[in-house]
């Protein structure tokens, strides 16, 4: 973290933004009442000092006491101190007060949201003739004194804007941050859905239109039907486990599915009619983060795909359980049918491949040279997240 947001984080943690104005209008307020310093504030024109009487207070008041409205009103407070400042060198007050005019110039330039253009044209104008006025008052200044005050007050405008700059940026990064988040939120919770759904819909489709050659056998219809059922419930069950995965309120400890459930999957895969060979090597780590998540995720896009594109022809899953990573394969010879479905999407492989780079892995899918098609995956498991 740098200094400046250090920086940035105290001044919004103990809310210095709501109080420091109206603190320093506040003390420049009283500071100016104390005897040793009166007269002892800028002055401009050579305007001979002049006693404090009851305008002086007011010159004080309209200078001090309206940075406590500079958030809310950064115009009409700028305006009213200008207005006091004017008193204050007009009559030769030069009260410690005076100092409210540049903060007051850089709470404008930082809080305004229109007129800002107009503000400094009019503020420029206003110094000219105030210049012009203290000159027939008073002994009168060099043209370098006249210059280097203008730009002090313009140097107060120009940090006022710089740091309205700065909290905009700000703003506008914590904006796309927020976006972005939300977007790959929205890209997470599809790739969920579109695995859940994908997966169980595609299976009862394919036993429902094994069923409906099986009206001659009515005890195989029976269990075509109970698998259906089966396959139906599975996908309530995932699809309330994934609602509740995106409740807030939800504990993060039931969040990864074991690869254990690998074994469930590829036996509801053989009741849909995927002639399907399991094998799994390796003892499954204690703890392996995001990779088991995404190895049950492998296996299910490519049991889903054998089952759409290429089904009754042989498949085989293997899993690997190596020292700090996860291997598997899911691969389906080119022989069977595909009954219904049209070419797809590519998004389930391709959020896949994303998943698995996250994690610093490998991901490859596509034909194989003997026919038949091949999803494979390595991903780390050692400290995943």
């Amino acid at each position: 973290m740098t200094t400046r947001r250090r920086l940035t984080g105290l001044w919004r943690r103990f809310g210095a933004e709501a109080w420091l104005l109206p603190l320093l209008g506040a003390a420049l307020s009283v500071a100016s009442l104390v005897p040793s310093l009166q007269g002892e504030g800028t002055m401009l024109g050579g305007v001979p000092d002049r006693p404090f009487d009851a305008l002086a207070l007011v010159a004080i008041g309209l200078q001090g006491l309206p940075l406590t409205l500079c958030r809310r009103w950064p115009i009409a407070a700028l305006a009213l101190v200008a207005l006091g400042f004017v008193v204050d060198q007009l009559l030769g007050y030069h009260t410690v007060a005076g100092t409210a005019l540049p903060l007051a110039l850089g709470a404008a330039a930082f809080y305004a949201e229109r007129h800002r253009r107009a503000t400094a044209a009019v503020g420029t104008v206003g110094y000219v003739v105030l210049a012009l006025a203290l000159s027939q008052v008073g002994a009168g200044e060099s043209i370098a004194g006249w210059i280097a005050f203008y730009g002090a007050l313009a140097l107060s405008w120009g940090v006022g804007a710089w740091l309205r700059a700065v909290r905009i940026a700000d703003a506008e990064r914590r904006r796309r941050v927020a976006e972005e988040t939300r977007t790959a939120e929205r890209t997470r919770i599809a790739r969920e859905l579109h695995d859940v759904v994908t997966h169980h819909v595609t299976a009862m489709v394919v036993q429902a239109e094994a069923a409906r050659y099986l009206t001659a056998a009515p005890e195989r219809l029976d269990q075509t039907l109970d698998a259906i059922t089966d396959t139906g419930r599975r996908a309530v069950t995932d699809l309330r486990h994934l609602l509740d995965l995106l409740n807030p309120d939800h504990g993060t400890g039931a969040r990864t599915p074991p690869v254990g459930r690998v074994l469930t999957l590829v036996e509801q895969t053989r009741r849909s009619g995927q002639p399907v060979e399991f094998t799994e090597e390796g003892t499954p780590a204690a703890s392996t983060g995001s990779a088991d998540l995404v190895a049950f995720r492998i296996v299910q896009e490519g049991l889903t795909n054998a089952l759409k594109y290429a089904h009754g022809a042989r498949t085989s899953v293997r899993l690997r359980h190596g020292e700090g990573e996860i291997t598997v394969e899911v691969e389906t010879d080119g022989e069977g049918t595909a009954p219904g479905f049209a070419e797809g999407s590519g998004r389930g492989l391709a959020g896949l491949r994303e998943r698995v780079e996250v994690l610093g892995g490998e991901f490859s899918a596509g034909p194989r040279a003997e026919g038949g098609f091949l999803v494979r995956g390595r991903i780390p498991a050692k400290g995943a997240a």
